[in-house]
């Protein structure tokens, strides 16, 4: 912003081209431009919050391009990872991926919506991506859940540990596993296996790649989503993802 500032002042104020050499720029003149830029800004604030307002929508454009080429090329770790648990129609024509965290407050008041959008929808694939990234307790949590997957209880302790009102850590855990009726001596012997590890390693590197900052995030179709949203607003999306396969 300030070096645009200098080149604008360099053709107002001496009459010179915008692009100016700094062998002509003079201490004396360079003190005289501060004083011109410093006035000009506090005389108009608001184009501080224009040139912010900018340089966020470029980054965020950046970030979706980056994103849309991850997607090409994260494809099949993205949606087809066999270690990733996953539940919905055989014959759904879209597919949400959901990056999340079971301490993430967020997470939990988004998680009846995406269910309600799954359920009442009936051709969605939803794959579930283990994201870890408030902790300790919050990896044991993944790694209790990924493990359930032995005793074919995934997705009735996903939703255990989401509406749990108590905050999880490891005894909490276990007393959610308890409930839904896992065996707890086994679930703990499954958390160790080095599969596990490997599958939140790579939910790690999917999230980096694209460019995803924080739970919830979501991939509907070929779009990314940064936060939660609302029921219609993930309706709109979800029927998007579907024209744009037509």
């Amino acid at each position: 912003m300030i070096a645009v500032l200098w080149a604008l002042v360099g053709a107002l104020v001496l009459g010179r081209s915008p692009v100016m050499a700094q062998s002509e720029i003079t201490p004396e003149l360079r003190r005289s431009l501060h004083e011109i830029i410093r006035t000009y800004l506090i005389e108009n604030p608001e184009v501080i919050a224009e040139a912010i307002r900018g340089l966020e929508e470029k980054q965020r454009l950046a970030a979706d391009e980056e994103a849309k080429q991850a997607l090409r090329t994260y494809k099949k770790a993205l949606f087809d990872d066999p270690s990733t648990p996953t539940q919905g129609a055989t014959n759904a024509d879209v597919t949400l991926v959901e990056f999340f965290d079971y301490r993430c407050g967020v997470c939990r008041r988004a998680h009846p919506i995406v269910a309600n959008l799954t359920n009442s929808d009936g051709k969605i694939r939803r794959v579930y991506k283990e994201w870890p990234i408030l902790g300790p307790e919050s990896v044991y949590a993944a790694r209790a859940a990924l493990a359930s997957q032995f005793q074919g209880k995934y997705i009735v302790f996903h939703d255990a540990l989401m509406e749990a009102r108590a905050n999880l850590t490891e005894q909490s855990v276990l007393e959610v596993a308890d409930r839904v009726g896992l065996d707890r001596k086994q679930l703990v012997r499954d958390m160790e296996r080095p599969e596990i590890e490997a599958t939140i390693k790579r939910n790690f590197e999917l999230a980096e790649a694209l460019r995803i900052n924080g739970t919830p995030s979501f991939v509907i179709g070929d779009t990314v989503v940064r936060g939660a949203r609302d029921l219609q607003t993930m309706k709109n999306i979800v029927a998007e993802a579907r024209a744009a396969k037509k």
